[in-house]
Order: C-alpha cells, then sequence, then structure tokens
C-alpha cells in the first residue's frame, strides 16, 4: 500500500511538467519567441523574391510594346514603372505575412516560415514594413501621374493598393473566398502591363493586351502552385482557396492550362514580330514546372514549380521584350 501511494504521489507530481502550456493562437497577442535575433535573411525571406519575376515581367512587356509603337524610349518612366512593381509586390508580401500571421492560418507551413506567425517578430512591425513599401509605390506612382498628366490613373493606383490588402487583409479577404486569381490576373496581368505601356506613349497596341494576357496567366499559374503545395494547410484553417474548392486534379489541369496558354499567345504574336519565337525558349523552365505540379510526391517539391514558374515568366517577358524592340 505504501508503494501504491508512493507511485500515486510520483505520477501527481509529474503530471505539470507534461503538460505542455499554451499560448494565444493570435501572433500578435503571443510574446516574440526567443530563436536568436532576426537576421537581413529573415527579412529577405519575408519580402519573397522568387515572386518579384511577376512585377518584372509585365514591365517587360508593357514597355517593349510602347517601344514597338514609338521608336523613343522613356528609360526614366519605364524605370519608375518598375520602381512601382516591385515595391507593391513586396508590399504585398509583407501585407500577406501580417494578415495571414494573425488569423493563424500560416501557423503551420510547408513554406518558409514567416515572421508574424513564427512570432520572431511582432505583427506590428511587419505592418509597419508592409506600409512603408506600399507608401514608396505610392510615391513613386505619384511621380508619374505627375509627370505624364494623367490624372485619371490616381485612382488606378489607388485601386491596386487596395486590392493588395484586401487579398488577405479586413474582414473578407476575398483571397480567402476562391477569388485570388481573378484579382491576380487583372493587377498583375492587364492593370501592370497596359498601365506601363499606357505611361509611356498614351496608346494601347493589340501587343500590350496580349502580352498582358499572358502575364496574367503566368501569374495565375504562380498562385495556384503555392495554393496546390498550402492545400492541406489551407483546408483545416478555412481558407477557401481556389484550390481548396476545387481540388488537386483539377487545379494540376488548370496551371498546366495557365503555364502553357502564353505560349499560343507568343505564336500569335510571331505573326507580327518573328523573333517572339524565341519566348517558347522560356518552356525549358515551364515544362519542368508542370512535371513537378503532376508528380509531386511532398508539398514542398512543389516551392520548385512555383520558383520554375517566376522564371518562366521573366524569360517569356525577355523574350517578348527583344521581340517587339528588335
Amino acid at each position: 500500500m505504501a508503494a501504491s501511494s508512493k507511485r500515486k504521489s510520483t505520477a501527481r507530481t509529474k503530471s505539470p511538467q507534461r503538460t505542455p502550456s499554451r499560448s494565444s493562437g493570435n501572433p500578435a497577442k503571443r510574446p516574440v519567441i526567443e530563436a536568436g535575433p532576426v537576421t537581413a535573411g529573415d527579412w529577405i525571406g519575408a519580402a519573397r523574391l522568387r515572386t518579384l519575376p511577376l512585377a518584372i515581367a509585365p514591365v517587360l512587356i508593357g514597355t517593349g510594346a510602347a517601344r514597338s509603337t514609338q521608336p523613343e524610349f522613356h528609360w526614366v518612366i519605364a524605370l519608375a514603372c518598375l520602381a512601382v512593381a516591385v515595391l507593391l509586390q513586396i508590399g504585398v508580401n509583407f501585407a500577406n505575412d501580417y494578415s495571414d500571421g494573425i488569423r493563424g492560418t500560416d501557423a503551420v507551413r510547408v513554406g518558409p516560415a514567416r515572421l508574424t506567425a513564427s512570432g520572431r517578430v511582432r505583427a506590428r512591425t511587419v505592418l509597419i514594413i508592409a506600409l512603408v513599401f506600399f507608401a514608396l509605390a505610392a510615391a513613386v506612382g505619384l511621380a508619374i501621374v505627375i509627370r505624364t498628366e494623367q490624372w485619371w490613373m490616381l485612382a488606378v493606383g489607388a485601386a491596386c493598393i487596395v486590392a493588395a490588402w484586401f487579398y488577405t487583409g479586413g474582414k473578407r479577404p476575398y483571397g480567402y473566398a476562391g477569388l485570388g486569381e481573378v484579382f491576380v490576373f487583372i493587377f498583375f496581368g492587364l492593370v501592370a502591363t497596359l498601365g506601363t505601356t499606357w505611361v509611356q506613349i498614351f496608346d494601347l497596341p493589340q501587343q500590350a493586351w496580349l502580352g498582358a494576357i499572358a502575364a496574367g496567366l503566368f501569374a495565375c499559374a504562380v498562385l495556384l502552385a503555392n495554393n496546390l503545395r498550402d492545400i492541406d494547410q489551407d483546408r483545416a484553417v478555412g481558407k477557401r482557396t481556389l484550390t481548396v474548392l476545387i481540388g488537386r486534379r483539377a487545379t494540376q489541369v488548370l496551371f498546366t492550362v495557365f503555364l502553357l496558354a502564353p505560349f499560343g499567345i507568343a505564336v500569335v504574336l510571331a505573326l507580327l514580330f518573328p523573333i517572339a519565337w524565341i519566348a517558347l525558349l522560356a518552356l525549358l523552365a515551364g515544362l519542368p514546372a508542370v512535371l513537378i505540379v503532376w508528380t509531386y510526391r511532398q508539398p514542398r517539391e512543389l516551392v520548385i514549380a512555383l520558383a520554375l514558374t517566376s522564371l518562366t515568366a521573366l524569360l517569356y517577358a525577355g523574350a517578348l521584350f527583344w521581340a517587339f524592340v528588335g
């Protein structure tokens, strides 16, 4: 009896040690986890540089389309458009880090850990960084408007920032309702490309429209690869992306269509700009991405597909730029 009582007493004293402490599910309310100092590499990772080709591609295509119509290069305006696109892209990435982090949807990730969700950086700090990049993009955009006197484009710029924020921000983010691809196509394809062309020549030739569609399709393909990687986690937290709504197989089909359709556009453009045929070389990066999406075993493999798709968009845009200015 004494031995039995001793065992019970020991069990009672040890049980509190086995029970893990629980912290708030909201990273904004949790104390910062002491996991070493946050490095410059952590901030660069949070900026998600692998997505920047999606910002560069429409500016290359839009500038090339402008040059194909008017022989004069508008380098200053083109570089300003590039700055707006890159700053907005980085701002979106930090805004997503903040919004997904405070919702708890990034608590379990396959890809790189996020600053907010990991608790290593306070949510407010990440929000401030996002707003700084949005403000810088707005300042450069305002300079373009003043230079070109296209005052109506202030509304376009405001719409871009609003769309960037409400992708995952606000009470009802559209990225959580299966509409991410729609807005990505509009803003990272049509608006970015056509806006770049318009502020340089005040015209929108057909090659600009075709190039804008191609840029938008590549951006949608990257988003699909990203959401396919996170499909299980998104389902678990109630994030209803298009991939969650239509399932894996339909996403694989749609990804393939989005990635390959721009090359059909390149064939059409090659009838007017023969050098556009060289855009088909971008398939050297695109086809492996398609293969990975169809044959992956672990979600982490889709990180490579995402990077290859971004590279495909950049190579394709470079080829069209060459074709348009050549």
